[in-house]
């Protein structure tokens, strides 16, 4: 039996044990290092997370919202890790110092260059198989955001400056300008 080549066993460990100020991402033990997010990409999250935060708050919810760096342990072993730039947590259960253990309801990725193969293509399988509820690609070059509600296993397509209703909130939506 062959021995497995190192990039395809590439744990956990790996990722806490890279140098310090290098962000990586685990999936199916693969690395994919990051790029740090630039102005506008922040300008977006910042914008994103308070809107949803002030909803949840205005309403009386339980629900987490965390922008990235955060770690989010999608399945039960040490093979998968990713730092989405929004997740959203209702199950207070899944979260301790380490991060979220197990699939957030909903998680909204920026679009980058050197995400975007990531976050339309890997990323979209491995949050729809892990249970994530809704997810959401904000892509600021073509000015789109892209809502996957796996739940319903919807795919709809909005323009900024469109209302883009979260799936996971019946009287909720936000418009990106």
């Amino acid at each position: 039996m062959d021995a497995l080549k190192k990039e395809d066993a590439y744990t956990v460990e790996d990722i806490y044990a890279l140098p310090d100020g290098e962000r990586a991402e685990l999936i199916d033990g693969q690395i994919y290092y990051m790029a740090p997010p630039g102005w506008n990409h922040q300008k977006i999250s910042m914008f994103l997370s308070k809107e949803i935060s002030s909803y949840i708050e205005k309403n009386g919810g339980q629900c987490e919202v965390l922008a990235a760096p955060f770690a989010v342990f999608l399945n039960e072993d040490d093979r998968n890790y990713v730092e989405p730039d929004i997740a959203v947590i209702c199950d207070q259960s899944k979260l301790d110092e380490k991060g979220c253990h197990g699939a957030p309801d909903w998680i909204i990725e920026i679009v980058s260059q050197s995400s975007k193969s990531r976050d339309y293509m890997i990323k979209l399988f491995k949050y729809r198989t892990a249970g994530v509820r809704e997810y959401w690609i904000v892509d600021p070059g073509r000015q789109m955001v892209t809502v996957y509600g796996f739940e319903k296993e919807t795919v709809e397509l909005y323009s900024y400056g469109e209302a883009v209703p979260a799936g996971i909130y019946e009287d909720f939506s936000i418009k990106l300008q």
